[in-house]
């Protein structure tokens, strides 16, 4: 790759370039549901008036989305942000995968139907049941179930993992409806037997990430494997049970459960069955992905450990090669601003707790594991606590505050990335005191790093990888207005994502450095690659989007 070439007539800053993102803390359009609005803020109006400020998308085709209708997440902010460009990220991959039939046509999807039909076995689907995009699409769903049927496929089992956080937080049944009416529809014209075989919620089956709760994928698991779990006619019974059981429980926090015919669970999964992943995001499906594959194991007891065909919706992580075999080429991320700054010999650290400890290094690296250089990176996980998240919304941002000024102070790196998980992780709870207090609590902690930068000569970026504190209500769609619980008479709130731009500033105290905002109107969270490359007294190369700040 080209070396970084420095900016003709530009003096960097003495201090280090930090760039501090503010995860889920975007610009709302509401008052009424806006967390971040209406939380004290005193260190982020500062900066909204003594900074080179602005507001960056950080949703839709901006991020790589297939359209603008789809929310940012974590996993593709920090690909923006890190490589400095928007690739077409998993949703749009696999969208046009099935379209072209390419996925199809692939010889991993013809070899575990293969594997089916040969041995007369079960097709199992394992994935998060929603329209959200985010993780999955019910869409690729259905359209992976129809091949199935058309390709001989006679049994099929759906162990769907419930969502409420990238969709509103008590909509299951819209899609376990949607999905029963389809499965019953091929059984009826393909003469098949398809079925949902278990479910829970994702925040207490499977989908645990960063290895912060291993018990959750065991409990998967085993009701996969075992048909451990209680039992239910249907997994709409399985639901509604247990909302009258637990008032005000959210779906994503639903118990697992198995769907029971004839006294027996209906989906355990057997030698010679295939099974896929069939969520296209990595982060969240590489341990189970492990558990499926990996020989050398020992998070939690596999046994009976079923000798299948797995696969993945896409390659959850390419240096561990983690699944072997998937379906949809991921997108090749390279040339990321980490590996230019090692190949210009720039010291750099990146830090976050363990939520979001992955999104600060492996997404940011184009979806790559490990440092590019040992000897120039340093890379700190401070150990997120396992207890909720609205039991504790500070969560570990002082940690990483004490981290980021003592390195800071210490003057060894020139660049530091740091994640601040609060405004997203509490925002999912939909726990609005909760919300408020995580969004106050990065305000605190940013008010340190302002003041170290102060006097360290640096420059602050604040800024965020997408909105979720800033809009906390459900909305009509086409009104606008926020939605009213029928049950509660209360106001519906909001857990996943929004579609809200995110701010950004770019604090120089000592305004020695002669900078301009770049006035475009299509600046993207992409561009804070190119921003932080400038900053730092380089030439961002030229295909990177726009850096948001000028040379004077």
């Amino acid at each position: 790759m080209e070396k970084l070439k420095p900016i003709p007539g530009y003096s960097p800053p003495r201090g280090p370039v930090i760039l501090a993102i503010m995860d889920g803390i975007g610009i709302g359009r509401h008052e009424d549901g806006d967390m971040v609005r209406l939380a004290a803020t005193p260190t982020l109006d500062w900066l909204a008036r003594n900074s080179l400020t602005t507001r960056l998308k950080a949703h839709g085709t901006a991020v790589g989305m297939p359209s603008d209708k789809d929310m940012g997440n974590s996993e593709v902010g920090h690909n923006a942000i890190g490589c400095g460009r928007v690739f077409d990220q998993g949703a749009a991959l696999v969208n046009k995968a099935i379209a072209e039939g390419t996925l199809f046509a692939g010889p991993v999807w013809k070899s575990l139907v293969a594997n089916v039909v040969r041995n007369d076995s079960t097709l199992h689907l394992i994935g998060l049941l929603s329209d959200g995009n985010v993780h999955s699409h019910i869409d690729h769903l259905e359209a992976l179930l129809a091949e199935a049927a058309r390709s001989g496929v006679k049994q099929a089992r759906v162990h769907v993992l419930i969502d409420g956080r990238d969709v509103p937080s008590t909509s299951a049944l819209e899609y376990v409806d949607r999905l029963e009416d389809y499965l019953g529809d091929l059984n009826a014209g393909k003469g098949v037997d398809y079925a949902i075989a278990d479910g829970g919620g994702r925040m207490q089956i499977t989908m645990d990430r960063y290895e912060a709760d291993w018990e959750m994928v065991a409990r998967g698991w085993r009701m996969y494997t075992r048909g451990e779990g209680r039992g239910f006619a249907s997994c709409r019974d399985a639901i509604a049970t247990h909302r009258e059981e637990n008032p005000g429980v959210l779906d994503q926090d639903l118990p697992a459960f198995i769907i029971v015919r004839e006294g027996q669970p209906l989906g355990v999964i057997r030698d010679n069955d295939s099974v896929i992943c069939f969520n296209f995001r990595g982060d969240r499906a590489i341990e189970i992905s492990k558990a499926f594959e990996a020989d050398d194991f020992n998070h939690f007891d596999r046994a009976p450990r079923p000798k299948v065909e797995y696969a993945g919706m896409m390659q959850y992580d390419g240096d561990a090669l983690i699944p072997t075999r998937f379906l949809v080429e991921p997108p090749g991320i390279d040339r990321t601003m980490g590996e230019y700054l090692v190949h210009a010999g720039v010291r750099q650290m990146a830090i976050s707790e363990t939520q979001k400890f992955g999104h600060v290094t492996y997404f940011f690296n184009g979806n790559r594991t490990g440092r590019f250089d040992d000897a120039l990176e340093a890379y700190i996980e401070v150990p997120s606590d396992r207890v909720p998240f609205e039991e504790r919304p500070w969560m570990k941002a002082a940690e990483i505050t004490d981290a980021v000024v003592a390195a800071i102070r210490k003057g060894e790196h020139r660049f530091i990335r740091l994640n601040f998980a609060n405004g997203d992780m509490v925002g999912h709870t939909g726990i609005l005191p909760a919300v408020r207090i995580a969004v106050e609590t990065v305000d605190l902690c940013l008010a340190r790093i302002v003041k170290a930068v102060r006097e360290a000569g640096g420059v602050l970026v604040a800024s965020a990888d997408h909105g979720n504190s800033d809009d906390m209500f459900e909305r009509d769609k086409k009104t606008g207005e926020v939605i009213i619980d029928p049950d509660s008479g209360a106001i519906k709130t909001k857990t996943s994502h929004s579609l809200n731009p995110v701010p950004v500033h770019i604090y120089d105290p000592g305004g020695k450095v002669p900078l301009r905002l770049n006035e475009s109107d299509a600046l993207s969270i992409s561009s804070l690659a190119a921003t932080c490359l400038t900053l730092l007294g380089f030439e961002p190369p030229g295909d990177y989007s726009p850096s948001i700040v000028e040379t004077a």
